[in-house]
This record gives structure tokens, C-alpha cells and sequence, in this order.
């Protein structure tokens, strides 16, 4: 059977996508992709400067607009600048970070659960009445293999109590999944045509591995972590496929889960792969919801 690849992407003339990250890594090249489709193409960056060099490289079918996922003032200015009038065909959940020291976001929320699912689950939120005004509207969320480490400490969320950096990035990553997995549940139950899939990117080597070792102020980790990237990881071109792929393929369905094909999920063509049980358990998942909406203050209108 062929390996799916940019060459299998559809025309997406007419349609409008948005990606959350798209300065750099996986993000940039499948914003880039699914404008060379025919896409229009939102970049959503925290620096316009730096979103608009990237996207005027990228071509046509481009727009550039400030947004801080870990900001919820931020989150509610892009989604108001937006608007909700023009049709949203695609979400791409993609911005995170990765294994940081402890730090908060502007709401007080330890970053990496802030910023990787509660930024991402109010902006969802927000945009919904735009994704569902759309025909066949998709939401994608970058999770990442981390997710089988992670568990929900739904009695300290934000590590106040006990912070370890690796363990909070598992956390967010598995929030990831049980966000996109209640997603597509919620949105079925609703009668809508919205799907809510799911992506990870195997090792790509992108600015994720060093930006915890700068923040250390760690000159020597950052250079393992280079070293690693180029002697281990796969380019952010294919480790952008499987992200392009649960973005454009007209057969998935709410629930899938693609990444690379393989040994270990770490490199190669996208396919279908498994998530760990506690990602697929549907009361955490709406434990997880819930207090979502409490914590971000948003709730979904979904249309009764």
C-alpha cells in the first residue's frame, strides 16, 4: 500500500484553516502545505514580526494574527478580531511547549497544562459557532507520544504542591487527547458535522527540544539537545505529515489518532495509531471538561 505523503493532500480551494504555532516546526510546514492545497491560511503566532517574514516565504493565501495561548485576554482578542461571521473549515490545535521549569501563565496556570490544553480548549470554545457555521468542519490537536507517561492530577492541576517538569508535560499531552477525544463525542451528541481528530509527530526535530534548556539558562543541554535533533529526529517536514494528514484526509471520523508508522511511533508516513487507555476513558475526560470550563471560563454553544 502507498505511504501517504503531501502529493495525497486534496484541493482545499474555498476552504479557511487556522494554525496555532506556525512561526516554526510541524506548525510552519503545515500551515505552508495546506496553503500550497489552496487553503487560506490564518497564522496564529505570538510574534506578528516573526508570522509575517514566515508567511510572506509561504506564498499566497496567508494571513498573520496575533495570539498568546497563554493569555486568555489574548485568546479572547484573536477570536474577536477574527470574528465569528466567515466560516472556519479547519482547526489545527498545534502551539505547545514542552518540559519547561515551572512557570505560570498570565491566568496563573502552570504553563504547559495552560498552554498545550487550556489555551487551546478556550480557543475551540470560542471559534465554535465559525467552525460550525462551516460545511464539514475539522478540529486536528497535536498530542504527543509523551501521553502514555502522563496522568491527570485533576487534585493539583498546575503543580503547586509538587511540580516535575516531564510529569506536567505528560499531563498536558494526555489532556490533549482526552480534550479531542470528548470533542468529537460532544460534538456528535449535538447532531453537528464537526470532527475532532488527533495527531503526534513522532521525534521531529523542531525548537520544542531546546527552549526548556534556554530557559535553564543551560548552554550544555541546549547543545545535547541540537546534537540529538540532528543525529535522531526526523525533519519538521516529516514529522508535519501526520498532522497533514488527520487535517485533509476526507475518511477519518472523530476518535483517530495518527502519527508515524514506525518503530516506536518515533519516525516515518502517517498512519493510525493507538492511544493509551486513560486517554479513551470518557469519565476523565468529562472531569477534564468540566473543570476546563471552569478554570478558562468558557463553555461551547452548542446549538440545541
Amino acid at each position: 500500500m502507498p505511504k501517504w505523503t503531501t502529493a495525497d493532500i486534496p484541493d482545499l480551494s474555498g476552504r479557511r484553516a487556522l494554525v496555532t504555532g506556525a512561526t516554526s516546526g510541524i506548525g510552519r510546514v503545515a500551515a505552508r502545505e495546506l496553503a500550497r492545497a489552496g487553503a487560506r491560511v490564518v497564522y496564529a503566532v505570538r510574534d506578528t514580526d516573526r508570522g509575517a517574514a514566515v508567511a510572506r516565504e509561504d506564498g499566497a493565501g496567508t494571513e498573520v494574527r496575533r495570539l498568546d495561548l497563554a493569555d486568555l485576554s489574548s485568546v479572547r482578542a484573536f477570536v474577536a478580531e477574527l470574528g465569528e461571521e466567515e466560516p472556519l473549515d479547519l482547526l489545527v490545535n498545534n502551539a505547545g511547549v514542552m518540559a519547561l521549569p515551572r512557570r505560570e501563565t498570565e491566568d496563573g496556570f502552570e504553563m504547559q497544562i495552560g498552554t498545550n490544553h487550556l489555551g487551546h480548549f478556550a480557543l475551540t470554545g470560542l471559534l465554535l459557532p465559525a467552525l460550525l457555521a462551516a460545511p464539514a468542519p475539522r478540529v486536528v490537536t497535536i498530542a504527543s507520544g509523551a501521553h502514555r507517561i502522563g496522568r491527570m492530577n485533576f487534585d493539583d492541576l498546575h503543580g503547586r504542591t509538587r511540580y516535575r517538569r516531564w510529569a506536567a508535560y505528560g499531563q498536558s499531552k494526555l489532556a490533549n487527547l482526552l480534550f479531542a477525544f470528548e470533542l468529537g463525542r460532544r460534538a456528535a451528541s449535538a447532531q453537528t458535522e464537526l470532527v475532532s481528530v488527533a495527531a503526534h509527530p513522532g521525534y521531529a526535530a523542531t525548537e520544542l527540544q531546546t527552549r526548556a534548556a534556554r530557559m535553564d539558562g543551560s548552554r550544555v543541554k541546549e547543545l545535547a539537545n541540537v546534537l540529538a535533533n540532528r543525529v535522531l529526529a526526523q525533519d519538521a517536514g516529516s514529522g508535519a505529515l501526520p498532522t497533514l494528514y488527520a487535517a485533509t484526509d476526507p475518511d477519518l471520523t472523530s476518535g483517530a489518532y495518527a502519527g508515524p508508522d514506525g518503530p516506536g511511533e518515533a519516525r516515518g508516513h502517517p498512519t493510525l495509531v493507538g492511544a493509551s487507555g486513560r486517554a479513551r476513558d470518557e469519565e476523565s475526560a468529562r472531569r477534564l471538561w468540566e473543570l476546563s470550563e471552569r478554570e478558562t471560563g468558557v463553555e461551547y454553544p452548542w446549538p440545541s
